[in-house]
């Protein structure tokens, strides 16, 4: 077990860094021993050369205790005007603690469209990187004050993966307020195991993985094997650690059986495969056939509207949209080369039909292949 772990590490020096509101969350809203504790140690794997990239949650809790509120807040502006007070708070507790170590740090607050609009994402990518190369560490939150259900990334266990994608970590490290996952929820079996290694994030395990949260958090350990799974597809190990634990960090880079170890798959999405996978959200629906069903999962072939048997959702060209087959099952996710109203003329059909249909032909493929990334399934493939 030891040995895994270290071949894991041997060769990371990019690490990206989340830390949920559980860890964070303290007597004074924010549990300023912890951050020190945690700043000491990430400032300690920069001085030994590795890079350190931040997500952190918090700001809402630390906007909370600010305004001495105590009870839930549920409505979209009470949380955004919470984190509005907290973010600020929160970038300074971070920036004096690294600052005694010699650091800076450097904010950047993104939502969901951030990352779904091609061009931002790349952005993001080539700031990360300069600022990275300066040694500064960057912190990243969801820009709660002005996200949406439509713009959110639904919690920063997906934020993190998106980044560790961006970024292309050699190493994602989820700081939680439990041990690592467990077979069984602990909080109501007291037979519960701490399960040390995952070399294969199964369905089963994803069933064993409770979705029930902190009062102080929104992910649960189901949004934490989620967050596992995206990021181990596209080959970068996860460890998912308590963060309350003194010196977790250095701990785990020396190689200690701490958390549980997600083993990188040994056939990975590219990183644009990852990012329609895994951040595009699907705007319609293609129902194929078997015959395309296996020439995508089997063979990595192209999408033909041969396959095609019907088409759900109004998309444009361009679009993201998810192929599944008879019985309903996702197996891919593509953009499209056509508009669903296109598609509708000529699902079933031969390419070679497509311009008398159409009265045009700018692509033979539905979706070409290098515009298509598959699930689970053929992620254990060699065409993924």
């Amino acid at each position: 077990m030891k040995n895994i772990r270290q071949d894991v590490l041997a060769n990371a020096k990019t690490i990206l860094i989340k830390v949920g509101s559980a860890v964070l969350t303290g007597s004074d809203g924010l549990d300023l021993k912890i951050i020190d504790s945690l700043v000491s140690d990430m400032s300690s794997l920069v001085q030994k050369g590795y890079s350190v990239v931040l997500v952190t949650s918090g700001a809402i809790v630390s906007g909370k205790h600010r305004m001495n509120i105590t009870e839930s807040l549920k409505s979209i502006p009470q949380k955004q005007a919470a984190a509005a007070i907290g973010q600020g708070r929160l970038m300074r507790v971070y920036s004096k603690s690294f600052e005694k170590n010699g650091l800076y740090v450097a904010q950047i607050l993104l939502t969901f469209s951030d990352v779904t609009d091609r061009q931002r994402y790349l952005n993001i990518r080539n700031t990360l990187s300069t600022l990275m190369e300066w040694g500064t560490i960057p912190i990243i939150n969801e820009n709660d004050t002005v996200a949406v259900d439509e713009i959110k990334f639904g919690d920063n266990d997906n934020l993190a993966a998106m980044i560790a994608n961006i970024i292309e970590a050699d190493l994602f490290i989820n700081l939680t307020s439990t041990d690592g996952l467990y077979d069984c929820n602990p909080m109501v079996s007291k037979k519960a195991k701490l399960i040390r290694v995952v070399s294969e994030c199964s369905e089963e395990m994803e069933a064993a993985a409770t979705d029930e949260t902190s009062s102080a958090g929104t992910g649960g350990m189901k949004s934490k094997f989620q967050a596992a799974k995206k990021v181990t597809a596209i080959g970068i190990p996860c460890i998912i650690a308590p963060g309350k634990k003194k010196k977790v960090l250095i701990d785990i880079m020396e190689g200690k059986e701490i958390g549980t170890l997600f083993l990188p798959m040994s056939h990975r999405l590219n990183s644009k495969k990852y990012w329609i996978a895994f951040t595009l959200r699907p705007r319609g629906k293609l129902i194929i056939d078997d015959g395309a069903k296996k020439a995508l999962l089997e063979k990595g072939k192209s999408l033909l509207p041969s396959g095609i048997i019907d088409v759900e959702g109004d998309f444009d060209l361009g679009d993201p949209v998810v192929c599944v087959d008879r019985k309903g099952a996702i197996l891919a996710k593509g953009l499209v080369n056509f508009s669903s109203a296109e598609i509708n003329k000529i699902k079933g059909l031969k390419t070679s039909q497509i311009n008398q249909v159409l009265g045009h032909k700018d692509y033979d493929e539905v979706i070409h292949r290098d515009n298509l990334a598959v699930t689970k399934q053929n992620l254990k493939s060699k065409t993924s």
